[in-house]
């Protein structure tokens, strides 16, 4: 005789299979949908780079052919070469590299420690103060732009680096302590009262518990800042006037004249300009990723 606890399992069975069947179907239809979207994407997304690669290889006269040639016959390899002969590259690489590693030490301290002000300690009128610092991201850049030169030529600082570093020492920009100010308020408060317990003071909580187990957030700001630096060219455009203090951004326009201009010499300018934006991305692309998950937790 079959007792009613051996009939049990089976019937479970029976009804745990169909289901798991159902999730399978579900599981292989969502592959089959979100893949082929994200392979479009995917190739959206390179197909400009690809066409800079491309058209770096190419004669002069053979950039705007049509129909396009995707491989270029014949490949000229000779542009790269001309690049650092026809403008001083190295230069402009190292006026770059100088600006952007001094904007983002600046900005990444500065922007470090007023997120922690506006995050951990409290002090009259903080709230109304970070509101006030939010409200000017919605100011747009060139509406200050006249007073700010007008400032900057009045002390002297025009055609120097200056205006573009000095000011990433204070405070790094209202997005930069935004974006730390949301990752130190999800550290649990128990650090810090654990910390002034064995005798901390606010400045050794923010520099040896919280600024340590900031390292996702401080890389993303890090690789904004150096993408917005090293490829910066309005800023440098308005306040440097030699040639030989220029960054990479102008020395690739100078291939761009008003008659002529080398469309071949300034895609492989500009592929060599965007290397090192590439590599840093596979480079620091975990801590890219942890950054922007962490950050966005609490709002």
């Amino acid at each position: 005789m079959v007792t009613r606890s051996a009939i049990a399992p089976r019937l479970t069975e029976r009804r745990e299979i169909p289901f798991l069947q159902r999730r399978s179907v579900r599981a292989t239809l969502h592959k089959l949908l979100v893949y082929p979207l994200l392979l479009v994407g995917t190739f959206m997304m390179l197909l400009p780079l690809a066409w800079l690669l491309s058209s770096s290889l190419k004669a002069s006269g053979l950039i705007f052919v049509v129909p396009p040639q995707w491989i270029p016959n014949p490949i000229v390899w000779e542009n790269y070469t001309k690049v650092w002969t026809m403008i001083p590259f190295a230069l402009y690489t190292r006026n770059t590299l100088f600006i952007t590693v001094v904007a983002i030490i600046g900005g990444v301290s500065s922007a470090s420690i007023c997120a922690f002000g506006f995050a951990r300690l409290r002090f009259p009128g903080r709230d109304l103060l970070f509101l006030i610092l939010l409200s000017t991201m919605m100011i747009p850049e060139h509406v200050t732009l006249i007073p700010q030169y007008i400032l900057f030529r009045i002390v002297g600082w025009l055609d120097t680096y200056l205006p573009l570093t000095v000011p990433t020492f204070f405070g790094g920009g209202a997005g930069a302590i935004f974006l730390l100010r949301q990752f130190f308020m999800n550290l649990p408060l128990e650090l810090d009262d654990a910390a002034r317990i064995d005798g901390c003071t606010s400045f050794g909580i923010f520099a040896r518990i919280l600024l340590p187990q900031a390292r996702p957030a401080l890389g993303v700001l890090a690789i904004f800042s150096f993408m917005g630096n090293w490829n910066g060219f309005f800023l440098p455009l308005i306040y440097l006037n030699s040639p030989e203090k220029y960054t990479l951004s102008l020395g690739i326009n100078m291939f761009k004249g008003t008659q002529f201009s080398a469309w071949n010499l300034l895609m492989a300018a500009s592929t060599m300009t965007a290397i090192p934006c590439i590599v840093l991305y596979f480079i620091a692309q975990r801590y890219f990723i942890q950054g922007i998950v962490f950050t966005g937790i609490k709002g």
